[in-house]
């Protein structure tokens, strides 16, 4: 008896001695609908205090697997989502699919590979996560203050998506996802994934509620716009964007679709009227969007690289 007392004082002093990383520290996920539920992350940027998390990210339930939504921006935020999926079922995490080539959406990978998931994203993602993969794990190591090396890029993704039909996994119990290729938007090789039955979309960075989206180089305001206007044909009735609240699509209009189509309609009749790089950045009104979060930090980037958009399609 006495060993016993003395091996369950110990057990529970190793768990309240568990270092910081390993408490709960990832927000609870919310359920977005029958089978979906999502990470609604803040506006700031990655540092030491978020741990990274600063975007949504999300998993669906079918009565045979789980599929998630973006695996986070480090191997211990994929670590703590899986713990949260567990939490609420023991089925397996068979699929992890990657919206885009961002490093929050695809650096923890290898966690959910090794609890036996396939990984999959688009050619064009899967070529950067190769070619870039490595700068973009220090970099994120660097944001979160952590030891060098802590973060690794992990490995190729198992399965790439095309552009075409629409690539469908089953779950089980009628639950199926719809993964569509929607081309070169906020960047190469955006993915969106349609919950049947739910009609409940994650749109990844195609959508942005609440804040100022980013235009990358790697952006296409014109892909983006496109896009978009897919995104209306689909019968969804939410929409899981990649930053910002759960939402119907038309909560995005001002947001995301009015703001790239004025940014890329001035940034056009500039080039085209010769202005140059400056006083077109300088002449766009942004002022219907000057209440959205990261607004100084990213309005003038982003006319800036609208500009050479418009540029390189007027040769």
């Amino acid at each position: 008896m006495k060993n016993w007392l003395r091996y369950s004082i110990f057990a529970l002093l190793g768990m309240l001695m568990q270092p910081a990383f390993a408490a709960e520290w990832l927000p609870e996920p919310i359920r977005v609908s029958s089978h979906a539920w999502a990470w609604i992350g803040p506006y700031e940027g990655p540092n030491k205090a978020n741990r990274g998390f600063r975007m949504n990210l999300g998993f669906v339930t079918g009565k045979d697997a789980v599929a998630v939504i973006d695996s986070g921006y480090s191997p211990e935020m994929a670590q703590a989502m899986l713990r949260q999926i567990r939490k609420r079922t023991p089925l397996p995490v068979r699929y992890v699919i990657n919206t885009n080539s961002q490093p929050h959406r695809f650096l923890g990978n290898d966690v959910f590979r090794e609890a036996g998931a396939e990984i999959i994203a688009a050619r064009e993602a899967a070529a950067r996560m190769e070619s870039e993969g490595a700068g973009l794990a220090a970099a994120a190591t660097s944001a979160l203050e952590l030891k060098e090396g802590s973060i690794q890029a992990p490995k190729a993704p198992d399965r790439m998506i095309e552009e075409g039909a629409p690539v469908a996994i089953e779950l089980g119990g009628g639950v199926r996802l719809k993964i569509i290729h929607l081309g070169q938007a906020h960047t190469r090789g955006s993915l969106v994934v349609e919950v049947v039955p739910d009609m409940t979309v994650f749109a990844g960075d195609i959508l942005y509620g609440g804040r100022l989206l980013a235009v990358l180089p790697d952006s296409s305001l014109t892909g983006w716009i496109a896009a978009y206007d897919k995104l209306r044909g689909m019968k969804a009735k939410q929409m899981v964007p990649g930053h910002g609240e759960v939402a119907p699509l038309a909560s995005f209009e001002h947001p995301t679709y009015r703001y790239l189509a004025a940014l890329k309609s001035h940034m056009d009749k500039a080039v085209k009227e010769g202005v140059d790089v400056g006083q077109a950045t300088a002449d766009f009104d942004a002022a219907a969007w000057k209440n959205l979060a990261n607004f100084a930090e990213l309005a003038g980037r982003n006319a800036s690289l609208a500009y050479l958009e418009s540029e390189a399609e007027g040769f």
